[in-house]
């Protein structure tokens, strides 16, 4: 599993890097399923939600020549054919990190076909800068 998945991981974070809404698409169950938390707000949604969520992340990437900061925090095997990886999230504009970022629980399942897709994910969403964490 290891190999397989981070191989996987490394397509799914380069396509998130890129703003490839086509490629992300295929990466995504049909079936799945999250949660977000933005300032106490809990939202729970599903796959098209979460498709017009990434395009308007994607679109705002693009429209303000931003750039993707990704970092992932832990991977950990749950089972043989599902993987969590922590990531956390936020957006360089204008050569400056925002001053807040998304934090990422998701949940990859392999298929019977082998293939890796994202199938839950909580996200706490709006919190202070992940990186003053990572160095506590």
């Amino acid at each position: 599993m290891e190999n397989s998945f981070r191989q996987f991981l490394h397509t799914y974070l380069e396509v998130w890097r890129t703003s490839s809404l086509i490629e992300l698409k295929d990466l995504i169950s049909k079936e799945y399923q999250a949660r977000e938390i933005t300032g106490g707000e809990i939202v729970d949604f599903g796959y098209e939600e979460s498709i017009k969520g990434w395009e308007e992340g994607f679109n705002f990437v693009k429209d303000n020549r931003a750039q993707w900061d990704l970092n992932e925090i832990s991977i950990l095997s749950l089972n043989e054919d599902e993987a969590m990886a922590i990531l956390s999230a936020t957006l360089i504009v204008q050569g400056k990190n925002l001053e807040t970022a998304n934090l990422f629980f998701q949940t990859f399942k392999k298929s019977g076909d082998n293939d890796w897709k994202l199938v839950r994910s909580y996200i706490e969403a709006g919190i202070s800068n992940i990186d003053r964490m990572q160095t506590n």
